[in-house]
């Protein structure tokens, strides 16, 4: 009797990759991880000044030094540890921004996708309305008015993205609401808030599972483009955007304190949408690639 050869393990481990989104999922852990205990696994104080260690290069160049695996800024300060300590801004910012925004969005898309007519119309108009200001703008005012916090970003990424989903659940809802076990629980007395709740939201989480992971990275790259503009979080606070913003007028010379940076913003955002690609035909099994 003749033995089919099980596949190799390296063949096995390419099988496991193409299918599974395994190493954009480990480069999300190692960076929740590392912005968790950043405080153990930084190196250095990441606002520590000190003139006498300003532009050392990365290490693996000539006059690197291995203290400073990542190099200097112009102040002194170690690129590796701002790296670490402003993935903690980055994440705590897109979550909170993520849930709040993904939150309204979700219950604006129940409301107009269950009920239709003018609650849909209505909620749908201001969707457009809001669609249509220009969020660079909006932030500029705010920024000027109320001056550049944490909170002042948080919000207005939390309001700025909330339309997106609301279009995105609206017509998912529309679709599960005429399906027959909604129709049942209606004639079985159940109250509108118990049908949307329990019958109509389940069948919606993959639908913003989706849109969370593919947000995320945008809200990413929006925060690090108004800490670069100066209008996100103070410039005191480490992080990606405003280190990029520092660093701009030293890329001939002192590279690696803009690269660096720029670098994990793009792994984050590219790991976050790869995610989000699998997801989306993880779920849709019309986009489920055959592998």
């Amino acid at each position: 009797m003749l033995r089919m050869e099980q596949p190799g393990l390296a063949l096995r481990s390419w099988q496991l990759v193409r299918r599974y989104p395994v190493v954009p999922g480990a480069i999300l852990a190692a960076l929740v991880v590392c912005a968790i205990f950043a405080p153990l696994v930084s190196p250095h104080d990441p606002g520590k000044r000190d003139l006498r260690l300003q532009d050392i290069p990365p290490a693996w160049m000539k006059e690197g030094d291995r203290a400073y695996l990542l190099g200097t800024d112009n102040q002194g300060r170690d690129v590796l540890s701002r790296i670490l300590y402003g993935a903690r801004i980055s994440l705590l910012v897109s979550a909170i921004a993520v849930t709040v925004g993904l939150g309204a969005g979700t219950a604006s898309g129940l409301l107009a996708g269950y009920f239709g007519g003018f609650t849909d119309e209505a909620i749908m108009r201001l969707v457009d309305l809001w669609s249509a200001i220009p969020f660079l703008l909006l932030a500029l005012v705010v920024a000027v008015t109320a001056g550049p916090s944490l909170i002042t970003v948080i919000l207005l990424l939390a309001f700025a993205g909330w339309s997106a989903g609301a279009r995105n659940i609206r017509g998912e809802v529309l679709a599960v609401k005429t399906r027959d076990y909604v129709a049942f629980a209606r004639l079985s007395g159940a109250s509108h808030l118990r049908v949307m709740i329990r019958h109509i939201l389940p069948q919606v989480l993959h639908v913003i599972l989706v849109i969370t992971t593919l947000r995320t990275g945008g809200l990413i790259i929006a925060e690090a483009g108004l800490s670069f503009l100066g209008v996100g979080v103070p410039a005191s606070t480490p992080t990606w955007g405003v280190m990029i913003g520092e660093g701009q007028r030293f890329l001939l010379t002192n590279w690696w304190q803009s690269i660096f940076p720029g670098v994990a913003i793009s792994l984050t955002v590219v790991s976050m949408n790869f995610i989000g690609d699998w997801l989306r035909d993880y779920f849709d099994p019309h986009l489920r690639q055959t592998r």
